[in-house]
């Protein structure tokens, strides 16, 4: 067996009591505090990425295609469905699906009020399941092969506001010359939390929006494109590109909802700058503690260098001891981390405000690859921190060393 890890067994808080065994399970305790708090750190800030990245995707996809002819504020030029990309696109393995939208500006009116909204027509190839989670009450619209559907599906901000509920009718007054109007049914609610579409966004059928601006069947005001691999949507980009016809252009969404997403890269920041400090205090706690635990040892040192032990087998005691130290502190750390999360994910223990938030609960992202980064990470830095204070026992001498009281 070896010999230094023999005699660090020895002296283990669970073979000692007293000061040394209170010292051990200080250090214990400090090293599964950082390594919980911040597993449940990086837990949240994915939880919190996916919530909101994945709400702007359910509703725009990942790319938009669009007309390079640049139409009004609001509404789209067509562009036909026999496009080469829209017959083509299953030919790229990333992309997992592609439906067509369009947009509509007008005047939505309840029975007191009146508000300025945003038609968003979509069709049978809408990706409704991704939309599922932020329908709140009702359903969602049912198309019709015959003729246009008149259900919408409007956000809970609008309906708040028009004092409007599920199987009410209203009218939308359409701008454009000469205005017309459609009366339509509310068939769902929707809520994203997200200003961008909670203030002004319903949602309809596209065949409306065609009947109403003239089009053919076959044209539409854009298709929004999702990939397989979300964050890969830069990758991506420049071969979608190369494969668009040469009258439209590639939108990414990651740009057009910048401020959103740059308000998520910048969370990264926080989290990364909050690690730092948690490793800081960590490794500080551990040279702390290992200067402690050699000054209690120094007699022990002192009768292990007269019989013959060289410093470097000293120096391994108390680095295995250390190395012992950060082990049960990590699979304590990891215990508490991952149980939080756990509870967090099926019960929802934490409400937040969904108006400064954007969603009503705490949200978790199980990434196994964090996790173990993190491990490796405090492992490695705390581990060679332990050789700071090891690097004392070169200079204690025997005799002083086995005097010492």
């Amino acid at each position: 067996m070896n010999l230094s890890y023999f005699i660090a067994k020895r002296i283990s808080f669970k073979r000692t009591g007293g000061f040394t065994g209170t010292i051990h399970r200080i250090a214990v305790a400090s090293v599964a505090i950082g390594l919980a708090i911040t597993t449940i750190s990086f837990m949240i800030l994915g939880g919190f990425q996916n919530e909101i990245s994945n709400k702007v995707f359910s509703f725009t996809g990942h790319y938009q295609g669009l007309k390079f002819v640049s139409g009004n504020a609001f509404e789209e030029v067509p562009v036909s469905m026999n496009s080469d990309f829209f017959q083509n696109y299953k030919s790229l393995d990333f992309i997992r699906h592609v439906q067509v939208f369009a947009h509509k500006p007008g005047l939505l009116k309840g029975d007191e009020e009146v508000e300025g909204v945003l038609m968003k027509g979509v069709g049978p190839d809408f990706d409704s399941l991704s939309f599922k989670p932020s329908i709140i009450k009702g359903r969602f619209i049912q198309f019709s092969d015959s003729a246009a559907s008149n259900e919408v599906v409007i956000s809970k901000k609008i309906a708040n506001k028009l004092l409007l509920d599920v199987g009410e009718r209203v009218t939308m007054y359409y701008v454009q010359e000469p205005p017309r109007f459609r009366r339509l049914e509310i068939v769902g609610i929707y809520e994203t939390f997200l200003e961008n579409f909670d203030d002004k966004i319903l949602i309809g059928d596209i065949q409306t929006i065609r009947n109403l601006s003239g089009w053919s069947d076959d044209q539409v005001g854009g298709f929004e494109i999702f990939v397989d691999n979300p964050k890969k949507i830069d990758t991506y980009s420049e071969g979608l590109y190369d494969f668009m016809d040469f009258d439209l252009r590639l939108v990414k969404v990651t740009d057009k909802y910048l401020e959103i997403f740059d308000w998520l890269q910048l969370l990264n920041n926080n989290v990364y700058v909050f690690l730092g400090l948690i490793l800081f205090v960590a490794a500080f706690n551990m040279v702390s503690i290992l200067f402690i635990l050699i000054m209690e040892r120094t007699q022990m040192i002192g009768i292990l260098k007269a019989v013959g032990a060289q410093n470097r087998q000293i120096r391994r005691v108390f680095v295995w001891n250390g190395v012992r130290i950060i082990g049960r502190g990590m699979l304590l750390g990891n215990g508490i981390g991952l149980v939080f999360g756990w509870l967090q994910d099926q019960f929802r223990l934490i409400p937040l405000d969904p108006e400064n938030y954007y969603m009503s609960f705490v949200p978790i992202d199980w990434n196994w690859s964090v996790f173990l980064m993190l491990n490796v990470v405090v492992l490695v830095v705390t581990t060679l921190v332990l050789f700071i204070p090891a690097m004392l026992i070169s200079n204690i001498k025997p005799i002083k060393a086995i005097r010492f009281d």
